[in-house]
């Protein structure tokens, strides 16, 4: 893009910003020095560099893939807010509250149960 073909209105109305009118021949200056910047970069030969992934050379330290601690499924859903019937309602739902005594948790079949999130 040639620096003289610049509408700053086009560009400031496609990025959604408003300039007042004394901000456009700084946004304009500002952009030719950007554009500038960026014809002096492609100019340099870069034939025969090869791109840099990572400025290091260091080899990425895997671990093995195992297994490393259990989990107590059982101990967590034990855990669990107790409700009158394994999900049987929503926490202040009226079916939760009439039955609350403490039988049974949100857990149901081995899996946690949530209130639905869409309908």
């Amino acid at each position: 893009m040639d620096a003289d073909e610049i509408n700053v209105d086009h560009l400031a109305r496609l990025a959604a910003l408003r300039l007042r009118e004394e901000e456009r021949p700084g946004v304009l200056g500002d952009l030719r020095r950007i554009i500038a910047l960026v014809d002096q970069m492609q100019a340099v030969d870069v034939e025969g560099v090869v791109p840099l992934a990572h400025p290091l050379d260091a080899a990425v330290r895997l671990r093995p893939d195992e297994v490393t601690e259990a989990v107590d499924r059982e101990h967590y859903q034990r855990c669990a807010p107790a409700t009158a019937q394994a999900g049987a309602g929503i926490a202040g739902h009226p079916a939760a509250q009439a039955a609350a005594g403490g039988e049974g948790h949100w857990v149901r079949d081995g899996l946690y149960i949530v209130p639905r999130a869409v309908e």
